[in-house]
């Protein structure tokens, strides 16, 4: 094939192969930088086997890969192919023979010529080829369906049931009015002495966040700023108390303090804070995103799961993907050890009544 350009073809071809590869952003971004640091123009097969090894991770994959290259290539060498010629070129080398023309003319001639006014040099018509486009070939409409916003849960929701996360403990003097303990006291002496007052009550529940990032995660990091927001700025909870680490794909070794992973935190450090009232809800796809079950994230997750319930039983799992998606990937094996839900409105209230040690009120967990 011709010299071409390979960020058109990698444009085109991420277009139409991101709604069945499930393919997003960094996919996109990894295969472009690909295309910019080596030399593809003039080698299609070389830009073919890269784009196949960034983008397809299963033989399902590969099927539906080789024929929208195909077509994406048959696409770029038809334009081009059908590019007319550019037609300033023709008018000026047609312009340039005229007047050579006319100026052997003149030396050729001794008699002078009349001179032709404006109007007669007008309606002589002048012969020259017009440039012919082809006709545009039919590009397949997307499908605009999967452009559609999916919102899981909204901020208001996340607020409203962090209300629900509370372990209330008496705590400092006793400065609260008790009046029922009062009229019992008044009724018990049979007059009235004193007021009956009681220590103020403080939510002493501790949240530890484990939330997934980049990668399939990318999508909804929207929703994870919500959730950390939400739960350390907006709930009764204490904001000392909360404490939020990020990992991509599997919390393994280590964690990090900010979502950017540049602050990493041994895992056994992060997880040495728990104790056995510490409510853990870990927020990940487990792979439901891609749709793949892979062997060495379930046994990577089983084994972090392992060490953190030596610290707490009080856990549970987020997953921003329905439930009708975790089928036939990691998760489905996932949420045998661990009870999982989808984050809507429903799957956070039960995920909270998890953490806090209550019965569900809502069904049951994916995976209990």
């Amino acid at each position: 094939m011709s010299d071409f350009d390979p960020q058109e073809v990698v444009l085109r071809l991420f277009l139409r192969l991101r709604s069945n590869l499930k393919l997003g952003v960094s996919e996109y971004l990894a295969a472009r930088q690909a295309a910019v640091e080596a030399d593809f123009a003039a080698d299609a097969e070389a830009l073919e086997d890269t784009l196949k090894l960034i983008w397809c991770h299963s033989l399902i994959d590969y099927t539906q890969f080789d024929p929208a290259w195909q077509s994406v290539l048959a696409q770029v060498q038809a334009q081009r192919r059908r590019r007319p010629p550019f037609p300033e070129r023709r008018r000026a080398a047609s312009d340039l023979r005229q007047r050579q023309i006319e100026s052997v003319s003149q030396q050729q001639s001794p008699v002078a010529m009349p001179q032709m006014t404006q109007r007669e040099k007008r309606s002589d018509p002048e012969m020259r080829a017009l440039p012919v486009q082809a006709p545009t070939l039919f590009m397949p409409e997307e499908n605009v369906a999967t452009l559609q916003s999916y919102y899981p849960i909204s901020r208001r929701s996340l607020v409203y049931n962090w209300r629900y996360l509370r372990r209330p403990v008496a705590d400092g003097p006793k400065t609260v009015l008790d009046i029922a303990a009062t009229v019992q006291q008044s009724t018990r002496q049979g007059f009235y002495l004193a007021p009956v007052y009681v220590r103020k009550l403080r939510n002493a529940a501790r949240l530890l966040l484990l939330i997934d990032q980049n990668g399939s995660m990318t999508p909804f990091h929207h929703f994870t700023r919500d959730l950390v927001e939400t739960a350390s700025k907006e709930s009764s909870l204490d904001p000392e108390n909360v404490e939020a680490y990020y990992f991509q794909n599997v919390p393994a070794g280590s964690v990090f303090r900010d979502p950017y992973l540049t602050m990493p935190v041994l895992l056994a450090e992060a997880l040495a804070t728990c104790d056995e009232s510490t409510s853990v809800l870990v927020l990940s796809d487990a792979g439901a995103a891609r749709g793949y079950r892979m062997r060495d994230r379930v046994r990577g997750t089983i084994r972090f799961l392992q060490q953190l319930k030596r610290y707490t039983t009080l856990l549970a799992w987020l997953n921003p993907m329905p439930e009708s998606r975790w089928e036939g990937s990691s998760a489905e094996v996932i949420a045998q050890s661990v009870p999982m839900f989808q984050m809507d409105n429903e799957g956070l209230s039960n995920a909270i009544d998890v953490v806090r040690g209550q019965p569900l009120k809502h069904g049951n967990a994916g995976g209990a």
